[in-house]
């Protein structure tokens, strides 16, 4: 695919869904924040668009033109998009393995979380970014979708229960924000699970979410269970699967190297 500028808002929704929850909310996310970037197969008038942002994309549109070497560049990502896609895809890299996913939203109270003497939970700020690294590298896909430790801790879409010390020991944040959902995304330390932090955590995101007018979404694995128990604890209810794809290294570039 060729990189190409940001599509105009009004034309947003002739290729992606647009105010629902799920993988709609990336090419949103990705327009208002400018985090991530825009693919065609044509930098004029393209037939097939893509978005991406964090390791996620969204593929919509026609696959006619579509050749192994203009799918190249999507290599090691998830990939969401429909199934007349699929055979390109297929001949493009080495793999493509099908994950199913959820999506949730917010639709019940959620269960109260009693939180420890000395810990808080607050928003993030940018006092709070070294903090955020200290996470180490198993959390740092939370802050990949906007831009690193930084941007998240800056976002205002960001909330921990923190130490004392100053140190987070469980947060929640807006992974994607739509214009009518925010995708949530959870971490917890190690050692700190099973405390009911994430949960305290994501109460207070959403209740922040819903401040701004809008409704928070959840997006988990179908195997992930852990996940599916916070979310039903929080108030998440399922409003529909789907499925996305791992894909894998170019074939053509395979072959070249071979």
């Amino acid at each position: 695919m060729i990189e190409i500028p940001p599509p105009d808002a009004r034309l947003l929704a002739r290729w992606f869904p647009t105010r629902s929850p799920g993988p709609a909310t990336i090419g949103e996310h990705v327009l208002a924040t400018g985090i991530g970037r825009w693919w065609g197969d044509d930098p004029v008038r393209p037939s097939a668009v893509a978005v991406s942002c964090a390791g996620h994309v969204v593929l919509r549109g026609s696959p006619e033109h579509l050749t192994p070497d203009l799918l190249a560049p999507l290599a090691d990502n998830l990939v969401e998009t429909p199934a007349r896609f699929l055979p390109a895809l297929g001949a493009a890299f080495d793999s493509l393995t099908p994950w199913e996913r959820m999506v949730w939203t917010l639709q019940a109270t959620p269960q109260p979380a009693t939180v420890p003497h000395g810990v808080a939970v607050r928003r993030l700020e940018p006092a709070d970014t070294e903090a955020l690294h200290a996470l180490g590298p198993d959390a740092s896909w939370l802050s990949a979708s906007w831009d690193g430790p930084l941007g998240l801790a800056a976002s205002g879409h960001a909330w921990a229960a923190v130490h004392r010390a100053g140190h987070i020991l469980a947060m929640a944040c807006t992974y994607f924000r739509g214009t009518g959902y925010e995708d949530v995304a959870v971490y917890t330390v190690p050692d700190r699970r099973r405390h009911h932090l994430a949960l305290a955590c994501v109460t207070s995101l959403c209740a922040d979410i819903s401040s701004r007018g809008h409704t928070p979404s959840w997006n988990c694995s179908l195997h992930n269970r852990a996940s599916r128990l916070l979310a039903w604890h929080a108030g998440f209810r399922l409003v529909r699967e789907y499925v996305h794809y791992a894909v894998g290294s170019p074939v053509a570039h395979r072959r070249l190297c071979a």
